[in-house]
């Protein structure tokens, strides 16, 4: 699946790499689409910087929205990885 990049007009096609996300209401990361792991609702600031709440996430989904934060408030998803 590729994700157009609006911000710079690049085609973000298939990961090569991943870190684990802790969700936190202050730390900023580098702008990743998300896997999660164990659903939930999660929180999130998108690279436009949007705060959105996606509801009942399901286990194994990936979060096709580019976040640069997770937070911990309002967040119930749970193994959460950034994509890059």
């Amino acid at each position: 699946m590729k994700l157009e990049d609006k911000t710079n007009n690049n085609i973000i096609s298939q990961a090569v790499d991943g870190f684990d996300i802790t969700p936190s209401d202050t730390t900023v990361f580098q702008a990743a689409p998300l896997y999660i792991g164990t659903g939930g609702d999660i929180k999130v600031v998108t690279r436009g910087g949007t705060t959105l709440t996606f509801t009942n996430t399901q286990d194994g989904s990936i979060l096709p929205v580019i976040c640069t934060k997770v937070f911990s408030t309002d967040t119930t998803a749970d193994d959460i990885i950034g994509l890059i």
